[in-house]
């Protein structure tokens, strides 16, 4: 698939890392020369220097023959005018642009249209990054939750804790423990090396475990691998940017919410556009301002500026003060790994989550949904399989006559709204949603040719 990328900032880069490594022709488009030779330095890519939103630099780029424009400036107006000028000038079949300013997002159905600004798929990290926050609330303990089918289906990340029922087990064991709960174990990482699980394989302290269930079934799941959280109440937010006040706009009804901001008249806009959280004007990192707010009976910290430091020192300090969990938003790729698991309890990357919106736009065939796993190492997608026994390499085979690509597993199918576990009697139809779980992405070819459909279908 030939690709332009219009940006190569921190979400830009992280994108061609991504699609350079699947043999992609990328070609990436940024006005900084250090920043594209870094990055050609780095990666197979071609680079062009010059303004995005440039007739003569599109066309420099190679726009008249490409499949797919993906536009990540750092400014919303270069995005939508790039994806204008990559539809009227040379025709490209899909245009992806990241939108950030609310003001456009909310009259989006009536702006981002062929009529208007041709955009096929719209990007908003921040509401991105804030379903991802939400969806950590409703399921205290987990490390990640993952959205399948509309969210009938969900694939959580959990550390196995001592003293749970199924640590020390094998995984065989779960389905006889609990025969009314039906579930599939994905994937287990230990100190970072992936397990592909087999029925005898043993949970052990501290791995970290991908398992999938229908959304009813996951707090019964989580129980097996660590004692249960109880529900989150008191949340404090730091920070009241586009994130923040977002987030708690969208959780004030469930939750008592606070939201720490320095600048004043920020503060004084939040005061009058969220309804029930408490504002409160100060430092995030202000020791007495946390104490005198009681932080040590908060269940959630929640560190949401725009500074990657800031967000570390408040997290700590918060920590260290007695919060619960703490959840900080980190910018810098390279900061995620050696914070999360320590202090940190989970760190937030909004490159991923956008990567992983983004990937489900690139993936060939009918890839309903895609999420980037460990930094972008593994995969999970929802993949729609079509076709008959003839024309399909999936469609009229049980699970067990499947040549799945190595370190790819099945976890569950999506039939008709029933959410059916992976076990390897299961035959799939035409129509199911599969989902599955790669620990090396660079199998993903693979995987898609299974879901592609033979001549014979037509």
């Amino acid at each position: 698939m030939k690709i332009i990328l219009l940006g190569a900032g921190q979400v830009g880069g992280t994108v061609a890392e991504h699609l350079a490594i699947e043999a992609n022709d990328i070609t990436i488009v940024d006005s900084d020369p250090g920043r594209l030779r870094e990055l050609q330095d780095r990666l197979d890519i071609r680079t062009i220097e010059g303004k995005a939103s440039y007739p003569s630099v599109l066309e420099r780029a190679g726009a008249q023959d490409a499949d797919l424009l993906i536009a990540v400036t750092n400014s919303d107006e270069v995005n939508m005018i790039g994806c204008q000028l990559a539809h009227t000038l040379f025709n490209v079949p899909t245009k992806i642009a990241r939108v950030r300013e609310h003001d456009y997002l909310r009259k989006g159905g009536e702006i981002f249209k062929n009529q208007a600004i041709p955009v096929d798929v719209l990007i908003s990290p921040e509401l991105l990054v804030t379903r991802h926050i939400q969806r950590l609330l409703q399921h205290p303990g987990a490390l990640q939750v993952l959205d399948f089918a509309e969210g009938q289906a969900q694939l959580v990340a959990v550390k196995a804790y001592y003293g749970g029922p199924l640590v020390g087990r094998e995984i065989s064991y779960l389905r006889a423990h609990m025969p009314a709960v039906d579930t599939r174990v994905a994937a287990i990482f230990r100190q970072d090396r992936p397990i592909i699980p087999q029925g005898n394989t043993v949970i052990e302290a501290d791995d970290e475990v991908f398992f999938i269930a229908a959304r009813r079934d996951i707090r019964a799941v989580m129980s097996e691998l660590r004692r249960l959280d109880n529900p989150y109440k008191r949340i404090i937010i730091a920070g009241g940017g586009n994130i923040g006040a977002r987030l708690a706009a969208s959780i004030e009804s469930q939750f008592q919410v606070k939201i720490i901001e320095r600048n004043i008249q920020r503060c004084n806009l939040l005061a009058k556009t969220l309804d029930k959280t408490i504002v409160l004007h100060g430092s995030v990192s202000d020791r007495d301002l946390l104490v005198e707010e009681n932080i040590e009976d908060t269940d959630v910290f929640l560190a949401l500026t725009n500074d990657d430091e800031a967000n570390i020192m408040a997290s700590m300090l918060a920590k260290r003060l007695g919060a619960r969990t703490v959840m900080t938003l980190i910018n810098n790729p390279a900061y995620v790994d050696l914070v999360q698991g320590g202090v940190i309890d989970i760190a937030i990357s909004p490159q991923q989550t956008t990567i992983s919106s983004l990937l489900t736009h690139v993936r060939r065939g009918d890839v309903a949904a895609v999420h980037s796993l460990r930094r972008g190492a593994a995969e999970a997608l929802e993949a729609v399989a079509h076709g008959d026994k003839r024309s399909s390499k999936v469609v009229g085979r049980a699970i067990e006559e499947i040549d799945l690509p190595p370190g790819t597993t099945i976890g569950a199918i999506i039939r008709n709204d029933e959410v059916l576990i992976a076990h390897d009697d299961v035959v799939i139809e035409n129509g199911d949603h599969v989902i599955l779980f790669l620990v090396d992405k660079r199998r993903i070819r693979e995987v898609e040719r299974l879901f592609q459909v033979g001549l014979a279908f037509f």
